[in-house]
């Protein structure tokens, strides 16, 4: 049976590629950013190329209710979603004291509140089926404190935890959520927080590979997946519960310092 899929974020970036991921697969799309030319462009693309249905929904999520509203259209569209994968996100690098801090509670809003907020809306609809599936994208960064990305790291942790309680709430049904925490990848995201121009973007990795990552862990149930990481990352990542806080704390500065 052809799956629905409501993916935010989804004009850019890793987004971008979970719905030709899921198009790919014949399932329909809700596809939900800012740009609306975009996205009707990443809609006439699939539509033609795989022969599904997508709704657009342009919106911008940092606005108050945008949560709600964007459940309300797709209910008052008739439209069931099977799939749940809250991609949209944004960081942004310097010392939190410094930083614009509107942009910061912006951050803490898109990042945090309004993935709160879809996720109970649908999950409602999810369990008075029993199915469905969630996929929440965090980050590496959740399982650090980050200095010189404060509230990006914050915001990231609080995605993971909050991912990972659910999943076990939900343990005696057939709903699965998937925390979804890439490493440095290729997006328009290392741009528009600063991060291109770090050692940590030194040698990203492609959003096709990490979308890929993502989408097949959702689809086997999943609690984690963590994608993008090199050897020398995957060997930090693992150290990280064993090294002093201090240690880590100086070591994520240096690597996110702008030289």
């Amino acid at each position: 049976m052809k799956k629905t899929a409501l993916i935010t974020g989804a004009s850019s970036g890793i987004g971008k590629e979970f719905s030709k991921i899921h198009a790919e697969k014949g399932g329909d799309l809700i596809i939900i950013a800012r740009s609306e030319d975009k996205l009707n462009e990443l809609k006439k693309e699939l539509e033609q190329k795989h022969k599904i249905n997508v709704f657009v929904i342009s919106k911008d999520l940092t606005q108050p209710n945008a949560a709600k509203e964007i459940y309300e259209q797709v209910q008052n569209a008739g439209l069931k979603v099977d799939y749940l994968i809250n991609n949209a996100g944004f960081g942004g690098l310097g010392k939190f004291n410094e930083r614009d801090l509107e942009k910061d509670l912006q951050m803490i809003n898109l990042n945090i509140s309004v993935l709160t907020a879809l996720t109970h809306y649908f999950l409602q609809d999810f369990v008075k089926n029993n199915e469905g599936k969630i996929l929440n994208v965090s980050s590496t960064a959740s399982l650090m404190p980050g200095p010189l990305q404060a509230v990006y790291y914050a915001t990231k942790a609080y995605v993971t935890f909050f991912s990972n309680a659910i999943a076990e709430e939900l343990h005696d049904t057939s709903i699965t959520v998937t925390n979804l925490m890439p490493g440095a990848t290729e997006t328009e995201f290392g741009k528009v927080s600063g991060m291109d121009k770090t050692k940590m973007f030194k040698k990203p990795v492609t959003a096709r590979s990490v979308a890929e990552d993502g989408y097949n862990g959702m689809l086997k149930g999943k609690l984690d997946v963590i994608s993008g990481l090199n050897f020398s990352q995957k060997l930090m990542t693992a150290m990280i519960p064993l090294t002093p806080k201090k240690m880590i704390l100086k070591q994520i500065r240096q690597m996110q310092e702008v030289k």
